[in-house]
């Protein structure tokens, strides 16, 4: 199957979430990319890049919406609870510099 152009920004995109952002637990940074989440955040929230509708209440609204399971699955907390405040910026940061380069 060969990759378009959406596939290839997709996945770009997905990498940079990954390597750029963390959850923080106990003052553990596991990055998005170890964790497993970088693809499922970077497809939630490429839409509002193809909108061109990158702001940061909307990125917040989104990211509270991706359930993260904690503890083998017994809790589920929102992605957004576990993201420091630098993290969300960054990940904004992120969506406008794609959002520009679209």
């Amino acid at each position: 199957m060969a990759t378009t152009p959406t596939t290839e920004i997709l996945e770009a995109l997905a990498a940079e979430i990954g390597e750029n952002v963390y959850i923080d637990i106990a003052k553990w940074h596991l990055y998005l990319s170890d964790a497993k989440l970088h693809t499922v955040v970077a497809e939630k929230l490429y839409p509002l890049i193809v909108d061109r509708n990158v702001n940061e209440d909307r990125v917040l609204e989104l990211l509270a919406s991706i359930p993260v399971k904690i503890g083998g699955g017994r809790k589920e907390l929102p992605l957004i609870d576990l993201l420091p405040l630098q993290c969300q910026v960054s990940l904004v940061d992120i969506l406008e510099k794609y959002q520009r380069e679209v």
